[in-house]
């Protein structure tokens, strides 16, 4: 009970900062959006694997069993960010994204849209300046967040989106 009086504060900072970070850096941006298929084939596997690992976060309450507790309101153009409790590490894993998007149904339930992957800025991780390398090829976007000490980077796996697969947000995503 005293790890959750602890935990819930900083989650809630956590989210904050991440609702209040200005647009920042975005490592690679390409002039075309980039779907699934335009991606290296190295890339379609892993992404393949990302949506193996999180099929089963389509039953929300499995979310919540595993750990995954909510950071953010719905943000237009991302959804509710469910972010798992581990610290962050210096592994980019496409099985184990970090953070789940949602967005609320009709209905009320929540739909599971995309993942997110974080990855801490610091030289221990070689991603002081440079971002991690994520997915195969180099269509992935990695966004600065939480005040300049993490990479981010999205992944539209279970909600095509005409921004991208990688886009960081899309007009697309809409909290109604």
């Amino acid at each position: 009970m005293r790890a959750l009086k602890v935990f819930l504060p900083l989650t809630t900072i956590c989210a904050l900062l991440i609702v209040g970070a200005p647009e920042s850096a975005v490592s690679r941006s390409t002039s075309t959006v980039v779907s699934a298929n335009d991606v290296p084939a190295a890339a379609r596997q892993e992404l393949a694997v990302a949506r193996n690992a999180t099929a089963r976060y389509h039953d929300f309450q499995q979310a919540l069993d595993d750990g995954f507790v909510a950071v953010s309101p719905c943000i237009p153009g991302e959804g509710i960010h469910y972010r798992h409790e581990f610290p962050l590490d210096c592994v980019f894993d496409p099985a184990n994204p970090e953070t789940l998007h949602y967005v609320p149904k009709e209905n009320g339930e929540l739909q599971l849209i995309g993942i997110e992957y974080f990855v801490p800025r610091s030289e221990a991780c070689g991603t002081l300046i440079e971002p991690p390398e994520g997915f195969s090829g180099d269509a992935d976007e990695w966004e600065l967040e939480m005040n300049g000490t993490a990479w981010a980077l999205n992944a539209w796996v279970w909600q095509g989106v005409p921004d991208g697969i990688f886009a960081f947000r899309s007009d697309k995503i809409t909290c109604d």
